[in-house]
């Protein structure tokens, strides 16, 4: 499993989401690009998608932007990589017209790429924006005491 651009740019969007999620402040698109460096017109598609997939909410008006639409800690990686990227990366039905399932190394393979599979969205489920703030903030506060 690749993690896409598209992916790792709305990962990125989030985390400044979440990094400021207790404030209750929506941000702008362009807050979000210029902290993450993320093209405002790109960001503007991610955040579409984030918000029709019940992962952001936008709101209106001067004072308007987006917000996380459930707590950080709620938000796995893997709900944000299925709602962007879909099932393109889940493996196909074994019963499918695939022609590598109908052989016996076929099927071997078709069994290893789903236990691969079942993995990597095992750790996907596992991390929230949450953990992925934490491990910022503890990352940042090493980076610190190792400076002075």
């Amino acid at each position: 499993m690749e993690l896409s651009c598209k992916s790792e740019y709305a990962i990125l969007a989030l985390i400044e989401l979440a990094a400021h999620y207790d404030g209750g402040e929506p941000l702008q698109i362009r807050q979000i690009s210029a902290q993450q460096n993320i093209p405002d017109r790109y960001l503007e598609q991610l955040l579409a998608t984030l918000r029709r997939g019940g992962i952001v909410r936008s709101q209106r008006g001067a004072k308007g932007g987006y917000t996380l639409a459930r707590e950080p800690w709620k938000i796995t990686l893997l709900d944000v990589v299925a709602c962007l990227d879909g099932l393109e990366g889940q493996p196909v039905e074994k019963n499918s017209d695939l022609k590598v399932t109908k052989t016996l190394e076929g099927a071997v393979v078709f069994e290893i790429w789903q236990e691969a599979h079942q993995a990597a969205n095992a750790v996907l489920q596992k991390y929230t924006l949450k953990d992925l703030c934490d491990r910022r903030d503890s990352r940042r506060q090493l980076d610190f005491m190792y400076y002075i």
